[in-house]
């Protein structure tokens, strides 16, 4: 069992406070966004580059397209998403709680 003086007020809040908790949720979902995110950049790059040194096929041009696409609209409301959990947090340790 931990000792209650051990905890960090983040700590001892967490459990018991629903805005933290949901804060907590959102930022979990941020980070699982950005990182789906920046995954289909990275294989629109591969395929970017496997087309620009073997052959740029009608498969190859698809899957560079799909991934910038839906990599965009994962990871634009992410990043978004990301910064107003930090900036949420940001603002609740100025205000002391």
């Amino acid at each position: 069992m931990t000792n209650p003086a051990d905890q960090t007020p983040d700590d001892a809040a967490t459990p018991n406070d629903p805005v933290r908790v949901r804060r907590a949720q959102m930022q979990r979902v941020a980070t699982v966004g950005q990182r789906v995110g920046y995954l289909l950049f990275a294989v629109a790059i591969v395929a970017f580059f496997y087309g620009f040194f073997v052959d740029f096929t009608d498969g190859a041009v698809t899957v560079i397209v799909a991934s910038m696409a839906f990599g965009s609209a994962a990871l634009a409301p992410a990043i978004v998403l990301g910064y107003a959990v930090k900036a949420a947090e940001r603002e609740d340790r100025e205000q002391g709680f």
